[in-house]
């Protein structure tokens, strides 16, 4: 039997939609597989009662059919479903490396981001790497049309503020806008580049700036009940910058040092004012999925 780890992730990081992301610290989902004549699921965890144990229906099972690996495996989840954490990601990338190392495939890490991008296209309908690359990855990614990802090292004090409502990808992606103007376009990129450059260097300031997203972040944020406020109390109390993590309805806030606590405290305090429940994950840049 082998077991692994892969991180929560962030997706979008509001200018880099479809793009960049990020590896969380915490959580995470473990995962157990051992070899089997036909693979077959368990699930335990935060929102267990969800997730399918159809290998159909469920991302683990695409990605042991696309390494031709089944096996029995097990899922123990850090991090609810449609959670806009990469819940589903965290999974297809931990089972990745583990049926990697059961099965001595012998592909690396990077090798394994299309592999488990096929597991997320049981969830969206569609092969998205942007939360797989940095859960495999680990630290901040960005992902190209051709499956190639990159990663840096970052280090920078994160929030991921989760409310009690759920947000489906689907959904999500519906609210996109089909075009943008010019303008929007040039703000976008500019951003997106502020924002990198910030994460080679971890400075929160320029990644907090760089957030900025004049296109899908408004958008989504009408989906999430509180956003506005709890975007503000954030920022008012020490974040540099704010959006929505993924497709949603968690938040994302980049935290100035030694602000994190009070960021978490304040984003939580703005939902209950909204009427809406929520807890903050007090987190960072994390490492990419390992075999434990």
């Amino acid at each position: 039997m082998v077991h692994a780890r892969a991180p929560a992730t962030s997706a979008n990081l509001g200018s880099g939609f479809d793009a960049f992301g990020v590896a969380l610290s915490g959580p995470a989902d473990t995962v157990a597989v051992e070899r089997a004549a036909e693979t077959s699921i368990e699930v335990s965890g935060a929102g267990e009662r969800y997730i399918p144990t159809d290998p159909e229906k469920n991302v683990v099972g695409a990605v042991a059919d696309a390494l031709d690996a089944p096996a029995h495996i097990r899922i123990d989840k850090g991090g609810r479903p449609s959670s806009g954490l990469g819940s589903s990601a965290a999974s297809a990338a931990a089972a990745a490396v583990a049926l990697n190392e059961l099965y001595d495939r012998g592909y690396t890490s990077h090798d394994l981001v299309p592999v488990a991008a096929e597991g997320e296209a049981v969830v969206s309908g569609e092969a998205h790497a942007d939360n797989v690359a940095p859960a495999l990855l680990g630290g901040f990614t960005i992902v190209r049309g051709d499956d190639g990802a990159t990663a840096v090292d970052a280090e920078l004090p994160l929030v991921a503020c989760l409310p009690e409502v759920a947000v489906s990808t689907r959904d999500a992606r519906d609210v996109v806008p089909d075009s943008v103007s010019m303008r929007d376009h040039v703000g976008t990129v500019g951003n997106a580049a502020t924002l990198t450059a910030g994460m080679c260097r971890s400075d929160a300031e320029l990644v907090g700036r760089g957030m900025d997203d004049p296109v899908v972040t408004p958008a989504r944020a009408e989906l999430i009940t509180g956003y506005a406020g709890v975007r503000e109390a954030a920022l008012e109390t020490g974040a540099t910058g704010v959006t929505v993590s993924g497709a949603g309805p968690s938040v994302l806030a980049v935290c100035r040092p030694g602000r994190r606590r009070a960021v978490a405290a304040a984003m939580v305090e703005a939902f209950a004012d909204a009427g809406v429940g929520a807890r903050a994950y007090q987190t960072g840049i994390g490492r990419g999925a390992t075999v434990l």
